[in-house]
């Protein structure tokens, strides 16, 4: 059974990645994409601005239609076979048609990508799904330099039938996936353990991050991309090179490992990334500067998020909504992103001005980044981004307790109420397994908070696991 399971999450991961490769190389502002408008003569912004609105609206509605594994299925298939039909009009030569189809193509691919939320739920277990969403961007990623690397050498058309060589897969392993005997709902009783209020709170506050981060991506695209876009074929091959990399890095840390360190990191990073493009020329040692910077952080980020959504999808029954409408998130900000850039490049304002509009929109970022990591924490605890407290051994644990200093010392009873505190239990649950009422349990996390001179239970475990951090 552990095996069969294993090989669906693979089928599952190479599904999502041959379609998503299609996606990065074309229709979201792929290379390919660009080569075959400017092949023509065509004006990039409009064609580009379409796909993406129509990308995001296919991401956000496509959900509702689907309410099993089944009906995820056929959608995610039919998604890609209009895809599919929708993109062969770029063979020929421009007309009307080549809008229209290419915001259906956006939409038809958002509704196959959000139906991917429900094989992801129901194959990857709930421990490996950000290894699972690591896989998904490093192989859809690599494939896509592929792609732009034989769109550069040999001939657009060939990189635009390899992208659609991608769909084509990608239908052919979704056909292979099941719908029977896979879990599409929640575990018994997961579901009350996190609010269906609480769960959309925390998402949509995700999603608000999402779009404040990806702000920074459309920026990329559309200003700092332009400044070196006659280093034709480093672009090509080196763009993702730093994005696979920071993600087959934080893949393989060990699961105890407090990824949130890295957060800050990435938004050091993304400043340091607009400044060196304020400062430098636009030799290619100064694109692999600017560009590694940007990248790996948005590697660090963008697998943030995505193990975040694959982590909410245990407590809904509607996993393609809720990882639709996070992916929307991303596409959203990439499109404000785009058409700050596309304003800013209008104005013609110097370099200086648009590193402090980037530099803006990241200290935003960074004061959103601390409530997000506390609503989260509190939602999903095992997260490992967010807690590392339950992976610790009992033994362990006693320790982390023991050696975090408190204001007053704490009592027999609240030591119990306390170790079950961190054992992500509620009032309600605590109070039946100490056999004590629930009011009394009130009073003693009082207690607990006022001699650790903390508000929240999400303050009190970061402030132990901070405690256990600075004692390894």
């Amino acid at each position: 059974m552990e095996a069969l399971r294993k090989n669906h999450r693979r089928l599952s991961v190479l599904a999502f990645g041959f379609s998503f490769a299609y996606l990065m190389a074309f229709l979201f502002e792929g290379q390919v994409l660009y080569q075959v408008l400017e092949r023509h003569n065509q004006s990039t912004d409009g064609y580009v601005f379409f796909a993406i609105l129509a990308h995001f609206f296919g991401l956000f509605t496509g959900g509702f239609f689907i309410k099993s594994l089944a009906q995820a299925k056929k959608m995610m298939l039919l998604g890609l076979l209009a895809t599919s039909i929708l993109t062969l009009p770029f063979y020929f030569a421009p007309s009307g048609i080549w809008l229209v189809a290419l915001s259906l193509a956006g939409y038809c691919a958002g509704v196959s990508v959000s139906a991917w939320g429900s094989f992801f739920k129901a194959f990857t277990p709930k421990d490996q799904r950000l290894k699972s969403s690591a896989d998904v961007l490093i192989l859809s990623n690599g494939l896509m330099i592929l792609i732009n690397v034989a769109s550069r050498l040999l001939s657009v058309y060939v990189g635009l039938t390899l992208s659609l060589g991608m769909l084509l897969l990608g239908m052919m392993v979704t056909f292979l996936l099941p719908v029977e005997g896979a879990e599409s709902n929640p575990p018994k009783g997961v579901e009350k353990k996190v609010e269906v209020e609480n769960l959309m709170r925390a998402l949509l506050l995700l999603c608000f991050f999402i779009v404040l981060v990806t702000i920074n991506s459309g920026l990329m695209y559309q200003v700092i991309n332009p400044a070196f876009s006659h280093h034709e074929l480093l672009v090509s091959f080196y763009w993702a090179i730093p994005y696979i990399g920071s993600l087959l890095f934080m893949r393989n840390l060990p699961p105890r490992f407090q990824r949130t360190k890295f957060l800050d990191g990435g938004m050091v990073m993304i400043m340091a990334s607009f400044i060196f493009f304020m400062v430098l020329g636009r030799g290619a040692t100064d694109y692999l500067v600017v560009n590694t910077l940007m990248l790996a952080a948005c590697g660090i980020f963008d697998l943030f998020w995505w193990s975040i959504l694959g982590e909410m999808l245990t407590y809904t029954k509607e996993p393609s909504k809720v990882f639709g409408m996070g992916l929307s998130a991303n596409v959203l900000g990439v499109f404000l992103g785009g058409m700050l850039g596309v304003t800013i490049t209008g104005l013609a304002i110097s370099l200086a001005e648009v590193a402090v509009v980037a530099l803006t929109v990241v200290c935003f970022t960074l004061i959103l980044l601390p409530p997000v990591n506390r609503e989260l924490s509190m939602l999903l605890k095992n997260h490992v981004y967010l807690s590392v407290y339950d992976n610790l051994s009992t033994v362990e644990k006693s320790h982390v307790i023991e050696r975090t200093k408190t204001i007053e010392e704490l009592t027999a009873r609240e030591k119990e109420v306390l170790e079950e505190v961190l054992s992500g239990k509620s009032n309600k649950d605590i109070a039946k397994t100490l056999f004590i009422s629930e009011s009394t349990v009130k009073t003693h996390v009082r207690n607990i908070f006022s001699k650790y001179d903390v508000s929240s239970r999400a303050e009190l475990i970061s402030t132990l696991l901070k405690n256990e951090s600075s004692h390894k």
